[in-house]
């Protein structure tokens, strides 16, 4: 039996020889053997694809052995083995049992030492080869090592009996210690292993970052770590060979600007337009159209009746991974009925075509002339075509036709097609009702009780009303209002008559847009205006501003103020994740302070959306910041879509949120209007948390919360990167607010704030979905996150355990502090003491000490800094353990719509929970009452002692130095258990003691 270790590459390798390179080698050790690679010189990511084999002398003590792997900088020395660059140590446990079962695994690099400058890591391939009389490899029933049990062999030797023993016995041992597992994000798991019989499993857990020093890679074992989130539910980090991380770029253009996604190539067929073409019958007439045929892939154009110099205009794409032919045919056919008919054609090989990468400007179409089918020139008809090879960022790429959507008609290709969408500019119209004049009401006689109506689109607001012919308001109102402004303002005084029953006596219609609304800017009011109001039954041209009326008649009178406040930001999403923080005004905005990147690359492990329709998923993505929103092209019949796609945003702030999500297409083959597009997972990734410049790439999990509880959906593969390109101004965002200065000069109620935030989601969701192709609302309301507000018991736990867990922190302390009073760590105690008596001796170093404590903390904390952007937490959550019930009760519609016996228990329950809450309240009321107590005389006694008591303080702290009273009361707090007794102090019986309200409550 031998042992292969493949050395495959390293990447971004520590420089060692004083020019910003390495000449790098790997060494590898393996029971007293030791093996080299070859030198590469001058290469931080060298690539060696070499196999060394070692001797497996013993297989029965294999599973005891490490395999170690160190990279060295090769000095040219021969007496010395050269720098150190980094090692990684395996287990003998996680070897693979044979070469087709063995992936290659990236491992990062760990240090030698404390002090070590080490980074990079490296990819290896580690497997065994059995010997040629070694019996096959058993099957693993159940991946999870701690659940495996061996067959019974009837035919089992001693020597393999004593390797299943060994083997159990490591399993044991390794159980108890498990280590994190690094590995590549799309390399697959393995389902058999072991070397004759000795069989090993193997499950891809965390990838967390190992402490520092040597460590060793074990296997963790399901369940391991508690409470943990599931593996399969984290973060992977991956390395796909991105141009952004190559630090020389060669001629590729694209890499440019288009360094985060994997180049992919397609052929490009321009169809412009064609003249001269013959007619195929007697009638004369020609309904030309255009096929272009590549293999067994077939796309077409509009036919056009009766037309013999047809213009297209348009563009194909073939995928260069699905060409299966050399020569492309481009056809021009005659529609016809029942067959048709050929007209001619023009043939290109692929070999010949030339190749065009952006910036180059786009490729010249020339006229081409028909052939027949037997490749002869006909006398009659030019077609007008370009053709080139390309790649995703040529700018035919988004409206091009592509060749996986071969099957879809064009009616149903428009919503295949990647597309930028911007959400509409939204302002805040305020409106001050003041009062009316002159207001005539219906019956005479009867008092007139006048409210005013004023709807903007689906948003009505009423006034209270008021029993005069000139009532006065003074209440005013917000909308929400969206540029280009189609609905106009109406304003109705109305006489309530009875009770849900108003009858209108006058109108005023004023359109959304100045000059008749004017627009304020750095939130100064605008003067009022007395407005003249029209019959009810008056149309728009009659009661709308510049009515053609006759100035002597009489009319009834408004009194508002009306403008549009440019100088708030309108909120369309939760503040917790916003992506945009500017003002409406553009006058207002600040400048950009870097850009933020993002390559959506692929997904992997989809769930199949319509396996009922014989289909699997048409996956498609949507990314939101800021008023930009953008969708990938829709990807049909597949679990692995491959996008690589690349789109860039300008950041205003550095603290927002992206959001990105997968959904399922439902309207490209053929579905109803009324089908909904089906959400897939969500990935939110908050821009303060990612280093400058850096390049993440990580595969996010896809998970979605059902009433049938938590599911994952897949993984997106994702790369981003946030450039700062204005330091200072970022730096100084810190310091500031993070809303404009109206939110906190002039504050929106929270209740009307709410309001507002769900009236522009609904008028961003009606604007998308009016764009062609749609962004439909049930995608918007996902991104937007529009049922946020809405009771969850999940959510609640969830809100109360991120409590408990800040409250944890001060209970750590007075743990710590106990600890301390009880000279439990007598040591340690005393170093408290002396601390506490230095610092009482010299106060001025207490804030010194204090904030320097403070820095130390953050500098020893760098080490365990987090290496993975945050994502989607399921422990946090409080959904991998939600009770059926409770998710059931979250997805229930509003007002609910389940059966009132499930109602009604759902209430109980709620009112229990409300109930604890009370209590916990009102404990804490009851303190906050006993501490106004102290001086409020209710108990009298108690006053007295507390107020002769605070005179004798005051007097023993005037005559007594400062330091001398903090010593005593420090070493009196602090004395030792013998002298402290186990009952209540009295400071705490006499606040016990002192009366509260809830003696008062009913």
């Amino acid at each position: 039996m031998k042992l292969a270790v493949e050395v495959v590459d390293a990447a971004e390798l520590m420089p060692k020889d004083g020019q910003g390179t390495s000449n790098a080698y790997v060494e590898v050790h393996f029971d007293g053997q030791v093996q080299r690679t070859q030198t590469k010189f001058k290469d931080l990511s060298p690539s060696w694809n070499e196999t060394l084999l070692f001797e497996v002398a013993d297989p029965s003590a294999f599973l005891h052995h490490t395999v170690d792997v160190s990279v060295f900088h090769d000095r040219g020395q021969s007496h010395n083995r050269g720098n150190f660059l980094g090692r990684v140590r395996l287990s003998a446990v996680s070897v693979a049992c044979s070469k087709d079962e063995a992936v290659v695994q990236r491992f990062p690099l760990d240090k030698r030492g404390f002090f070590s400058h080490i980074r990079g890591d490296i990819a290896l391939r580690v497997y065994l080869i059995p010997a040629p009389n070694s019996d096959p490899i058993l099957p693993i029933p159940d991946a999870n090592p701690a659940n495996f049990t061996m067959p019974n062999l009837s035919s089992e030797t001693p020597e393999q009996a004593h390797v299943e023993k060994e083997m159990k016995k490591a399993k044991k041992d390794h159980q108890d210690e498990p280590r994190a597992f690094y590995s590549v994000g799309a390399a697959e798991k393995p389902k058999t292993a072991g070397p004759a019989k000795i069989v090993m499993a193997e499950k891809v857990a965390r990838a967390e970052q190992p402490p520092p020093g040597t460590t060793v890679v074990h296997v963790r074992p399901p369940g391991a770590g508690g409470m943990a989130p599931r593996p399969d539910f984290d973060l992977l980090e991956t390395r796909p060979p991105l141009a952004a991380r190559q630090r020389t770029v060669g001629n590729n253009k694209m890499s440019s600007t288009y360094d985060l996604v994997e180049q992919m190539d397609f052929l490009y067929v321009n169809v412009v337009k064609a003249r001269d073409l013959p007619t195929m019958d007697i009638t004369g007439s020609l309904d030309p159209y255009v096929e272009i045929k590549l293999g067994n892939y077939k796309g077409t154009t509009k036919h056009l009746e009766k037309n013999q110099n047809p213009v297209f205009h348009q563009v194909f794409a073939f995928s260069k991974d699905r060409l299966q032919a050399n020569l492309v045919e481009v056809i021009v056919k005659d529609k016809d009925l029942i067959k048709d008919d050929y007209v001619g054609r023009v043939l290109f090989d692929l070999n010949e075509v030339p190749r065009r990468v952006p910036p180059d400007s786009p490729l010249a179409p020339q006229w081409y002339r028909l052939e027949d089918k037997k490749g002869d020139k006909i006398n009659h008809g030019e077609i007008m075509l370009a053709v080139w090879v390309g790649t995703q960022a040529d700018e035919s790429f988004p409206d091009a036709w592509h060749s996986d959507a071969h099957n879809v008609s064009l009616d149903g290709l428009a919503n295949t097609r990647s597309k930028v969408y911007f959400s509409p500019k939204l302002y805040y119209l305020r409106v001050l009702a003041m009062e009316a004049q002159d207001l005539v009401p219906i019956e005479k006689g009867r008092p007139l009780n006048a409210a005013l109506k004023i709807q903007l689109g689906h948003q009505i607001r009423r006034t209270q009303p008021r029993q005069s012919i000139n009532p006065a308001w003074n209440e005013e109102f917000m909308f929400v209002a969206s540029e280009p402004f189609d609905e106009p303002l109406v304003i109705t005084v109305e006489d309530r008559v009875a009770p849900n029953r108003d009858e209108p006596i006058g109108r005023l219609i004023v359109p959304v847009a100045p000059p008749a609304v004017p627009r304020s800017d750095h939130g100064k009011p605008i003067p009022p205006k007395w407005y003249s109001l029209a019959k009810p039954t008056a149309s728009v041209e009659e009661s709308s501003e510049g009515e053609k009326k006759k100035e002597h008649k009489f009319s009834s009178k408004v009194h508002l103020r009306m403008y549009l406040d440019g100088a708030y930001h309108v909120l369309d999403e939760s503040t917790h994740y916003s992506s945009d923080l500017q003002p409406a005004s553009r006058l207002l905005r600040k400048s950009s302070i870097g850009i933020l990147e993002l390559g959506i690359l692929s997904a992997r492990n989809l769930m199949p959306m319509k396996a009922k329709d014989g289909r699997t998923t048409d996956a498609y993505c949507v990314a939101k910041y800021g008023h930009k929103w953008v969708r990938t092209r829709t990807l049909l019949d597949t679990l692995t879509p491959q996008w690589n796609e690349q789109y860039t945003w300008e950041v205003f702030d550095p603290c927002t949120v992206i959001t990105i999500a997968v959904f399922d297409n439902c309207h490209v083959a053929g579905q109803s209007g009324d089908a909904k597009d089906q959400r897939i997972g969500k990935v939110r990734i908050r821009l303060s948390t990612l280093e400058i410049d850096r390049v993440y790439t990580h595969l996010y999990p896809l998970l979605v919360l059902q009433p049938s509880g938590l599911k994952k959906t897949g993984e997106l593969h994702l790369a981003v990167r946030f450039t700062c390109t204005a330091w200072v101004n970022m730096v100084t965002l810190y310091g500031k607010p993070l809303l404009p200065k109206m939110h906190y000069t002039q504050p929106i109620s929270v209740l009307q704030l709410d309001y507002l935030r769900h009236q522009a989601m609904q008028m961003v969701a009606v604007r998308l979905a009016r764009a062609e192709p749609p962004l439909r609302r049930e995608v918007v309301e996902y991104m937007l996150d529009v049922d946020s507000h809405m009771w969850s018991l999940r959510r609640s736990k969830a809100n109360f355990y991120r409590i408990t867990t800040i409250l944890s922190g001060l209970g750590s302390i007075a743990k710590w502090f106990d600890g301390i009073r009880n000279w439990r760590n007598p040591i340690t105690t005393i170093l408290v003491h002396v601390l506490f008596l230095i610092l009482v001796c010299y106060p001025e170093l207490i804030l010194p000490t204090i904030f320097l404590y403070l820095f130390m903390i953050g500098v020893w904390n760098y080490r365990f800094r987090p290496r993975k952007p945050p994502h989607m937490d399921t422990k946090l959550s409080q959904a991998e353990f939600a009770h059926p019930d409770e998710l059931d009760e979250e997805f229930d519609t509003f007002p609910t719509s389940k059966a009132s016996d499930i109602v009604r228990a759902r209430y109980d329950r709620l009112r229990s929970v409300a109930g604890k809450m009370q209590t916990v309240v009102g404990d804490l009321a009851t303190q906050g009452e006993r501490a106004q107590a102290i001086l409020s005389w209710r108990d009298p006694r108690a006053t007295a002692i507390f107020i002769i008591l605070s005179l004798i303080v005051a007097v023993v702290l005037y005559v007594t130095p400062f330091q001398v009273i903090a010593v005593l009361v420090g070493l009196f707090l602090l004395r030792h258990p013998k002298f402290r007794s186990k009952m209540p102090t009295v400071s705490y019986n006499f606040y016990r003691r002192l009366p509260a309200k809830s003696d008062m409550l009913l």
